[in-house]
C-alpha cells in the first residue's frame, strides 16, 4: 500500500493543526482559570467591605461585634489564636432581634464561621451559631 505525498503532506497539516488546538485550549483553560481565582478573591473582599461599611453606616459598634465573635471563638475553641478575623455578612432587619453578624476566624487549625445575633432588650450581641469549616 502506497500513500501519496499529498495525502503525506494533508495529514502533517492536520495533524499540527490538532496539535495547535490542543496547546490553545489548554492555554485558554489556564487563563481562565486563573481570572476565576482572581474574580473570586476579589469579589470575597468587596463581600468584606460591604459588610464591614453596612455594619459602619447602621451605627453598630465594630469594636463590640469583633469582641463578640472573639469572645464566642475563645469559647468554641479556648486557647486558640486567632490570625485573622474579618466580617463577612450583615443581615440588618428592622428591629434589633433578627440582626445577624456573621465572621469568619482563621487560625492556624482552620477556619470557624461565627453568626452572632443580637438580642432586642439590651442590644447585646450573642453567638447564634459556631461552625467548623473543612
Amino acid at each position: 500500500m502506497r500513500v501519496s505525498a499529498v495525502a503525506i503532506v494533508v495529514l502533517a497539516i492536520l495533524g499540527v493543526l490538532l496539535l495547535l488546538a490542543i496547546v490553545g485550549g489548554a492555554s485558554a483553560s489556564l487563563r481562565n482559570r486563573r481570572q476565576g481565582e482572581q474574580l473570586t478573591r476579589r469579589l470575597r473582599e468587596v463581600d468584606r467591605e460591604l459588610a464591614a461599611a453596612l455594619a459602619q453606616d447602621r451605627g453598630w459598634e465594630r469594636n463590640a461585634l469583633e469582641a463578640a465573635a472573639r469572645g464566642a471563638f475563645a469559647e468554641h475553641r479556648p486557647g486558640v489564636p486567632v490570625a485573622a478575623l474579618g466580617l463577612l455578612q450583615v443581615v440588618d432587619k428592622p428591629g434589633v432581634d433578627e440582626d445577624l453578624a456573621v465572621f469568619r476566624v482563621d487560625t492556624a487549625e482552620g477556619t470557624t464561621r461565627i453568626t452572632l445575633g443580637r438580642r432586642g432588650d439590651d442590644g447585646a450581641w450573642y453567638a447564634a451559631a459556631v461552625e467548623d469549616e473543612r
